[in-house]
């Protein structure tokens, strides 16, 4: 574990692709659940950075995790732009739902158990033309075993049956192989306001 964190991460590649895709969809308020380090929270900032009205919220659970995101963030000299959420991302999303803030860009890399949660906050918090990817959904291939009993799995299997059952959305999974092994992404572009 480097600076105590857990070995999960974003890789490089996957962090450029997250910062080209908020250029693409045109973000300036951009929601991440899942900080750890930050590293995902900057590469994002960065697409959005310099517009008026930019604003990133990241929600993380552990205290500790946000420390060192936040450190991280101040370094990249994106701490005006960024703000960091400690606690429960369900507690979290009920809060935005309930101030009736949107998004352009949300990027769901937590706890997978939780993503059939997540993915109805998010929907909640999104309008027609919102991008939201989903970090993990292929898990070496688990996710397409329907006898499986790994949470994980089953939360992202849960999650692609909310989307797959969604008028409000399209979506795909795409599938990477690299310094992370085999997983891949969900693609899902908010088609009509909820």
């Amino acid at each position: 574990m480097l600076a105590g964190l857990p070995p999960h991460n974003v890789a490089p590649n996957q962090g450029k692709m997250l910062q080209i895709v908020a250029q693409m969809c045109k973000a300036s308020r951009i929601l991440e659940i899942g900080t750890l380090a930050g590293y995902s929270t900057i590469w994002m900032a960065r697409a959005i950075a310099g517009l008026p009205n930019a604003k990133l919220v990241s929600l993380e659970l552990s205290p500790s995790n946000a420390g060192v995101a936040q450190k991280n963030i101040n370094q990249a000299g994106l701490d005006q732009i960024v703000e960091i959420r400690v606690g429960a991302a369900v507690d979290s999303l009920k809060s935005l739902v309930g101030s009736g803030e949107k998004f352009d860009l949300i990027f769901i890399d937590a706890d997978k158990p939780n993503n059939p949660k997540y993915i109805e906050y998010a929907l909640a918090l999104s309008k027609r033309g919102t991008v939201i990817i989903a970090d993990n959904v292929v898990r070496d291939g688990k996710v397409a075993d329907e006898t499986s009993k790994d949470p994980n799995v089953i939360g992202v299997s849960a999650f692609f049956d909310i989307l797959t059952s969604s008028p409000m959305t399209t979506s795909t999974a795409v599938q990477t192989v690299g310094c992370k092994g085999w997983d891949g992404f969900c693609l899902t572009l908010v088609t009509q306001d909820p």
